[in-house]
């Protein structure tokens, strides 16, 4: 018994001080990209409370999808924007917060005639690398304009990579997906050799596909001595999220959600004080430990006690305390199931017994003597054997006693029998 109770409380502890883990992987990107540096950030935030933050570094958000989808990857945690994964790779993925607007950019140099997106046919386009969120994001959308790898040619360059063939007039145009920070980004929309394309049929591109938004970028916003951009310009976006295992555990999910307020909610080129991170749906379901988070703040614990202790308190009154309720009720009955238990291996020969004294007392006509004391010699022997406890010892006896009353009502009849049989012969005789 006592090893049964230390075995259910060493299960208890492991399981209290392993639910949360203390190490979590994130893949970010490429490493002059934005999602770097927040990545950074992040572990920065969580080595408060603890938690080490391994960063992988990556091609971009295709690549991440395809890392949060493969269960031996040991990602747990990665940057996506909407409408990169597929919806095999969607699969058991949550996410935990969208943090901010990613627009596409698309560049052009000053000097092309070239006024929309369906100019492009037949020419050289920069889409991003394979792996990367720009080239998973850009490809469908040129799908649906006629453009394809067909009658357009798709070169696989980074952002670095194809700002600087778009500037030496090796491609003819540059998409770019990311926040107007973006080291290639920023560098195009101050270069006066490059133009920033609006895109005309923004509000199309929104009705179409649920993870696109509309936005503008005002006249000055980037450079206000130098107004660029020059006028209003269209963009479509997507939105960044911060996507986990739909297996990881709360506690991690709400200090990565805290992280991002703590990054995210400031005001932006395009985003509103406060408007991030929330936890609007983009195209992948919402963490539910998230939305609860997002909306309520953190508990109780969790405000006056520091990040570990609360998270063991709470799991001591998720799983200890009904624990305790079940045990404590059982720990109480216990010593009556071992009372029953014994008392119940002296109380069967009971009724072995009674069921013999029935037998003697009702019986008529030719009496099983012999086989009555072989009966209750056989009970005695089993009586004599059984290993009971010293406080059961009192029913052992009186058993036996039982025994002997059984054996002496046995003799009685065969003593009774035998006269009524001398008689019975005596009366004979004399007739």
């Amino acid at each position: 018994m006592a090893a049964l109770v230390l075995a259910l409380l060493w299960a208890i502890w492991q399981f209290l001080h392993s639910a949360t883990p203390r190490h979590i992987v994130l893949a970010s990107g490429v490493a002059d990209g934005v999602p770097h540096e927040l990545a950074q950030r992040y572990r920065e935030i969580l080595a408060r409370d603890g938690v080490t933050v391994e960063e992988r570094l990556t091609a971009g958000a295709a690549e991440n999808a395809a890392l949060l989808h493969d269960p031996t990857s040991g990602v747990d945690v990665a940057f996506l924007a909407g409408g990169v994964s597929s919806p095999d790779q969607a699969k058991n993925l949550v996410m935990i917060a969208s943090l901010y607007y990613e627009p596409i950019w698309i560049f052009i140099r000053r000097d092309a005639a070239i006024a929309s997106v369906d100019q492009l046919r037949h020419r050289r386009i920069a889409i991003g690398a394979p792996g990367s969120g720009t080239r998973a994001l850009v490809e469908p959308l040129l799908a649906v304009n006629g453009l394809n790898a067909l009658n357009t040619e798709l070169p696989s360059l980074g952002h670095v990579a194809a700002l600087r063939a778009l500037q030496a007039g090796e491609v003819d145009a540059a998409f770019f997906s990311g926040t107007a920070r973006s080291p290639a980004i920023w560098q195009a929309l101050l270069d006066p050799r490059l133009l920033l394309v609006s895109t005309a049929r923004a509000e199309a591109y929104e009705r179409r596909y649920a993870h696109l938004s509309r936005l503008t970028l005002p006249p000055g916003t980037i450079d206000l001595a130098r107004n660029i951009p020059a006028q209003d310009v269209k963009l479509i976006a997507t939105e960044t999220m911060l996507v986990a295992r739909e297996d990881l555990a709360s506690p991690i999910v709400h200090l990565l959600l805290d992280a991002a307020r703590e990054l995210h909610a400031g005001q932006g080129f395009f985003e509103r004080p406060r408007e991030f991170p929330n936890t609007d749906p983009v195209d992948l379901p919402v963490s539910s430990d998230a939305d609860r988070h997002h909306r309520f703040g953190p508990s109780l614990l969790n405000r006056v006690l520091p990040f570990w202790a609360a998270t063991l308190a709470e799991r001591v009154i998720v799983v200890v305390l009904p624990l305790v309720v079940i045990m404590v009720p059982l720990i109480n009955l216990l010593p009556q199931l071992l009372r029953w238990r014994e008392r119940s291996r002296v109380y069967r020969w009971y009724g072995e017994l009674t069921l013999l004294e029935r037998d003697v007392a009702a019986r008529t006509g030719s009496l099983p003597i012999e086989r009555w004391l072989a009966d209750l010699d056989r009970i005695e022997r089993a009586v004599e054997q059984l290993r009971t406890p010293t406080r059961f010892a009192s029913e052992r006896y009186t058993l036996r006693e039982h025994i002997g009353l059984a054996r002496r009502a046995v003799l009685a009849r065969a003593g009774a029998a035998a006269a009524s049989a001398s008689d019975t012969e005596g009366q004979g005789q004399r007739g």
